[in-house]
């Protein structure tokens, strides 16, 4: 019977395998965001949410039971300090993780374990984006892309403020898993978080409205290039997307977008097995431009 049977063994003897979590704990503290494992980051995740709890507790016992455990003892004031004070209203839950694909070679699961709200919080940032995008497809789809590069997209923060408060049932201008997410990642920060959120929706608003006006304006000044045979011309492959990028109304799902394979859709893939978001990309709007 596997009684008593709490963390994984990972082929490694006890102190080996106490010493590679502490390690891993140490610098989760220390960066608030690291990349190993799925296995590992579970384990590392159930003691760094003890090590928190300690913080948040206080006392001499607790400060020397997480001095033991750090491998670095200048980190232990922090767990004191700042974490706890982060998540003094927070009950539990303080770390989470991001599946990150495999990894190559031996195709072991690679994930992403952070600090809930740290300063570089993927599920903060992948929300603002979510937003900024859905945003735009509303705004897109009634005014046009032009009149939006002239005037740009207004009300965001009020928008964001009117979906923090509705509730599940409740319709919304944002889609139910985007509201649910937005609402997550606000309910314990500060009150300035919905101005940090604001900014970065912008920006990404900014961002899917500017690549297609310049790989127009590139498109127009490759026009009449030809006696400039020896210089390359500069198309729009220059700018192509990165790893995770697309426009509004993108078919490729987020998993092969992580991976790298961007822009290509398999010409024999029936098309009810499309993820459509916006269906922005199917329309004539961005040849308006």
């Amino acid at each position: 019977m596997k009684h008593g049977v709490a963390f994984r063994k990972f082929s490694r003897t006890t102190s080996h395998r106490m010493l590679m979590l502490r390690n891993l704990v140490t610098s989760l503290i220390e960066h608030e965001q690291i990349k190993t494992t799925l296995p590992k980051a579970r384990d590392a995740a159930r003691l760094a949410e003890k090590i928190i709890t300690m913080g948040k507790k206080g006392g001499l016992p607790a400060y020397q039971r997480a001095n033991s455990f750090l491998l670095k003892p200048q980190l232990v004031p922090k767990v004191f300090t700042k974490l706890a004070e982060r998540y003094a209203n927070r009950p539990g839950g303080y770390t989470r993780i991001h599946k990150f694909g495999n990894r190559p070679g031996d195709n072991a699961p690679h994930a992403i374990l952070e600090l809930v709200d740290n300063p570089k919080d993927l599920k903060f940032e992948m929300t603002a984006r979510a937003v900024g995008w859905e945003v735009l497809g509303k705004k897109i789809g009634t005014t046009g892309p032009q009149a939006l590069i002239n005037s740009g997209v207004e009300d965001v923060e009020e928008l964001i403020s009117r979906e923090r408060e509705l509730k599940p049932e409740q319709r919304g201008d944002l889609r139910p898993t985007t509201r649910w997410n937005l609402q997550k990642v606000l309910r314990f920060r500060s009150s300035d978080a919905t101005t940090k959120l604001k900014e970065k929706a912008e920006d990404h608003i900014d961002t899917l409205l500017a690549k297609p006006v310049a790989i127009k304006q590139l498109m127009d000044n490759n026009e009449g290039r030809e006696e400039d045979a020896d210089k390359p011309l500069v198309g729009p492959n220059a700018l192509k997307p990165k790893a995770g990028q697309t426009l509004p109304g993108g078919v490729q799902s987020t998993l092969r977008l992580a991976q790298g394979a961007l822009g290509k859709d398999a010409p024999t893939r029936p098309r009810w097995f499309e993820r459509r978001k916006l269906g922005i990309d199917r329309t004539s709007l961005w040849s308006q431009l």
